[in-house]
């Protein structure tokens, strides 16, 4: 399998932003969670960031803490 590249590092021009609600969807699983950085393909340093956004995103309610669940 060919290696991921970090895409922060790739393109300089690319800003991480914690109230676009599309942008922090790449980064969590259906569920909620924060994807690991074999799966976005992050460096350590971005990764740090992708959490720190995505925390925040979830404090401002950008995005969910968890799945919504539908109870019988």
């Amino acid at each position: 399998m060919r290696k991921k590249t970090c895409r922060f590092c790739a393109d300089k021009g690319l800003r991480l932003d914690f109230k676009n609600p599309q942008q922090m969807g790449l980064y969590i699983n259906e569920r909620g969670k924060i994807l690991p950085r074999r799966f976005t393909g992050a460096c350590s340093k971005h990764q740090r960031d992708i959490t720190l956004a995505v925390k925040r995103a979830r404090l401002l309610a950008v995005v969910p803490y968890t799945a919504t669940q539908s109870r019988v």
